[in-house]
Parts: structure tokens; C-alpha cells; sequence
């Protein structure tokens, strides 16, 4: 499962799929994934990204990591497109060399994080 998900470019280093799987995030017909999991064609494989969740159905099975135009022609993406960077609500970054946040500011990070003690 790690090699194949990592030949088709959809990790970027083999370890990477590796920890995916031992992880939870990927998943095959439902079920979760192991890495030295074999994949067979037809199979349905879910890979939680960040925010998403990317599709795939298996075409092709190969081994070694092949160039993208390549990658794409062995597997059937199936998965919605992905949220439109406006729907996802920023992190509350500060401007750099603004310095520390105020008592106020601190306060208003602590009720958006529901920490507070009210």
C-alpha cells in the first residue's frame, strides 16, 4: 500500500505513506490500510488530507515511482473538488514584527479557542 501510494505521487516519500497508514488516514473499500497492505485493481482507496478527503480508484498497479503524467493514468480520481481557500477560516496570524499580542487580543484568541474561564 505505502509503495503504490507512493508511486502514484500521492505521498511524497515512501516513509511518509508509511505513517499515513499506520495513522488511520488511509483507507481501502472502508477498511483501514496497512502499509505492507497489497493493493488489487478496482479497489477504492481514501486519503485523508489536510481539510479533504482525496479519492481514488486503482487502474494500474507499479512499484517504482514513475514521472506525474504517468502517475495520473493509474488511478481514477473520484474524490470532490477540494474547499475553496476562502471557506477555510484563517489561524489568526499576526502581522511579522507586530510583537506580542495585547491582554485584550489574548483574551479574544482564548474565547475563540474556548479556553476561557466565563
Amino acid at each position: 500500500m505505502d509503495v503504490w501510494i507512493w508511486a502514484i505521487r500521492l505521498a511524497k516519500t515512501r516513509s511518509i505513506a508509511s505513517e499515513a497508514c499506520k495513522g488511520g488516514h488511509i483507507r481501502v473499500n472502508g477498511v483501514r490500510a496497512k502499509p505492507s497492505q497489497a493493493v488489487k485493481i478496482g479497489d477504492e482507496v481514501r486519503v485523508r488530507r489536510e481539510g479533504y478527503e482525496q479519492i481514488v480508484i486503482v487502474s494500474k498497479i507499479i512499484v517504482k515511482r514513475v514521472g506525474a503524467p504517468v502517475a495520473v493514468q493509474c488511478y481514477e480520481d473520484k474524490s470532490p473538488p477540494p474547499p475553496p481557500r476562502d471557506a477555510i477560516a484563517p489561524a489568526g496570524f499576526r502581522d511579522r514584527g507586530a510583537g506580542r499580542p495585547t491582554k485584550r487580543e489574548r483574551r479574544t484568541i482564548e474565547r475563540l479557542f474556548g479556553r476561557t474561564k466565563r
